[in-house]
């Protein structure tokens, strides 16, 4: 993806979270919410995990060996801060990296 596709997607992302209203208005707010997610390691490898490419719920429960528990805590948790999204493709549930879960890992995580 190119740097203008990145951005045309980032800000028609953006602009569809809020008008579902998913994106609070206060972005301090919606700013520490993910913050606070992404302090959890597992959050973390699941975003790693993401980078390549979209993985099932069961992919990524065999990837970090998670429980169905924690991995739906947790893609649940990225979910409502809006680090990840799903997709549907052929009755199978994939996870996918937002704008914002992109962001993160290109800007902190992959920068260790």
């Amino acid at each position: 993806m190119t740097p203008e596709e990145a951005a045309k997607r980032k800000e028609e992302w953006v602009a569809k979270m809020k008008k579902e209203g998913r994106m609070k208005e206060d972005m301090t707010e919606d700013h520490k919410a993910c913050l606070n997610a992404l302090q959890n390691p597992v959050r973390r490898n699941i975003l790693k995990a993401l980078v390549e490419q979209k993985k099932s719920l069961e992919e990524i429960k065999t990837e970090l060996k998670l429980t169905d528990s924690q991995a739906s805590y947790n893609l649940n948790t990225l979910e409502s801060t809006l680090c990840i999204e799903k997709e549907e493709n052929e009755g199978v549930t994939y996870y996918i990296l937002t704008p914002r879960g992109e962001g993160y890992m290109k800007n902190v995580e992959l920068k260790k």
